[in-house]
């Protein structure tokens, strides 16, 4: 589409699905560099629209061909937004420029900077965040936009002066006129690759398809780059093999040039050694809790090494780092139970997130699983999930509330899930509502419990409910 471009000469721009996560961070980003920003959207209740309006963004409340009668110099088109938009219709009858959110990021805020892409099939978020601080904390006036709210900085991008920005790139389409993945629009200095597994059922047929547009990822780097990858993964050490740059492998293989070793609990700390081909570097401790985060801490660490931060410096802000919210976040304690939010949908990640929390808590661990993404809401885990709440001592799962969106024949079954567990000897219950719910924990939890609620959506605010009826 010969309009999907961003024109020499910008000053106003408009977003479609301004409500978004990283649609919103955009805003905020092109209002701070001095653009005229509007947006709409329609979803628009705070915190989101209080907080766009706090930076002087005006919202459209809904999507309207007449939100576009300014004609804006650009329009940027969020990844849920569908070609029978009444705005894309307007977008196209005036003959507007457009583009992806990829697009604007590159284009207008990592313009000059050294790219540092984050990216994989799990642990993202906390890779990059953890890589921003610790950025950060050595010193450098560093970038980033990323999908998840730092604690450190209490939100999900910043502006810096530095050289370097550090982007979570995620596998999902850039939009409906762009159906590759949203991390092909960056040219990384440092890429990370934290695993590839199956996902987005909604868009990917199998593991095949979703390697395939990582090696489109990795065939792509320049030359003189560099790629961290986790050689834990065989589909990762599969990829590395084809890489055209410099290849830095971590994880506790002995392939990788990056492990750690030592490993110890003692809450609220995790600590670890790290090796760096084969000699020791220094120990080093982080209040985030279970393996994988242990093996994102060591990603981490590697492109601060990398970039020649001293190994102290990276030390102490491993230690500050306050994490990111909804991955792990304790979001309250009542009666002594404690009741912790995490964003973990896939099977591997609820796996090792219930592993992870469970060794910091003295009493039972309770996990409460909503499927509620494009892929857990289909079958396609079905039988995957049932070994992924081994470590949980009690289980509440509940019916999807988005289950219709799904075909009939591909739909997840909550109710067989806990059939599966029960017949594992597993206390497992099914759940129609998040009221039921909250009414079963509240009658069945006692001191000493960790309530785990595990979902990449609101949850109908179950943690502040659930605290309140505790």
């Amino acid at each position: 589409m010969e309009r999907n471009r961003i024109p020499e000469k910008v000053r106003t721009v408009h977003l479609i699905a301004i409500c978004g996560t990283g649609m919103a961070a955009l805003a905020c980003m092109l209002k701070d560099l001095g653009f005229v920003v509007t947006g709409s959207d329609r979803n628009v209740y705070p915190p989101m629209s209080t907080y766009l309006a706090s930076k002087g963004i005006e919202i459209y409340p809904d999507y309207r061909s007449g939100n576009l009668a300014c004609r804006p110099d650009l329009v940027v088109v969020g990844n849920a937004v569908s070609k029978d938009n009444p705005e894309v219709a307007a977008m196209n009858e005036l003959n507007l420029d457009f583009c992806s959110m990829p697009q604007a990021i590159d284009a207008f805020v990592a313009a000059g900077k050294k790219i540092i892409l984050v990216t994989g099939t799990h642990g993202k978020t906390t890779t990059a965040s953890l890589i921003a601080w610790l950025l950060h904390a050595g010193g450098l006036d560093v970038s980033f936009f990323i999908g998840g709210i730092l604690n450190n900085f209490g939100g999900n991008y910043r502006l810096g002066s530095g050289e370097y920005m550090v982007i979570e790139g995620d596998e999902y389409d850039t939009a409906y006129f762009d159906k590759g993945p949203k991390f092909m629009h960056y040219k990384p200095y440092i890429t990370v690759l934290t695993g590839v597994e199956f996902d987005h059922a909604d868009i990917f047929k199998d593991i095949q398809h979703v390697q395939s547009v990582f090696e489109g990822l990795i065939r792509g780097l320049a030359p003189e780059s560099v790629l961290i990858a986790c050689l834990e993964d065989p589909n990762v050490r599969k990829l590395a093999a084809q890489v055209p740059c410099r290849m830095e492998g971590y994880g506790d293989i002995p392939a990788a040039a990056w492990r750690t070793a030592d490993r110890s609990i003692q809450p609220p700390w995790s600590s670890f050694d790290v090796t760096r081909h084969g000699q020791f570097l220094e120990r080093f401790k982080t209040t985030l809790m279970g393996r994988h985060n242990i093996t994102n801490a060591l990603a981490a660490i590697a492109v601060a090494d990398q970039l020649s931060l001293p190994t102290g410096a990276i030390q102490g802000g491993l230690q500050r780092f306050k994490g990111v919210k909804r991955r792990q976040e304790l979001r309250g304690i009542k009666r002594g139970v404690a009741v912790l939010d995490d964003f973990a949908h896939h099977p591997t990640a609820v796996r090792e997130t219930i592993k992870a929390v469970k060794p910091f808590f003295s009493g039972r661990l309770i996990a409460v699983f909503e499927p509620r993404t494009n892929t857990s809401m289909r079958n396609v885990f079905q039988h995957v999930y049932p070994q992924a709440f081994d470590g949980a001592d009690l289980i509440c799962i509940r019916e999807p509330s988005l289950l219709k969106k799904i075909p009939a024949d591909q739909r997840f079954s909550s109710a067989g899930l806990v059939r599966d567990l029960c017949a594992k000897e597993k206390k497992a219950y099914y759940f129609e509502t998040t009221d039921a719910i909250i009414d079963f924990l509240a009658k069945k939890a006692r001191a000493g419990d960790v309530i785990l609620v595990m979902s990449n959506g609101g949850f109908d605010n179950i943690h502040e409910r659930l605290l309140k009826s505790l």
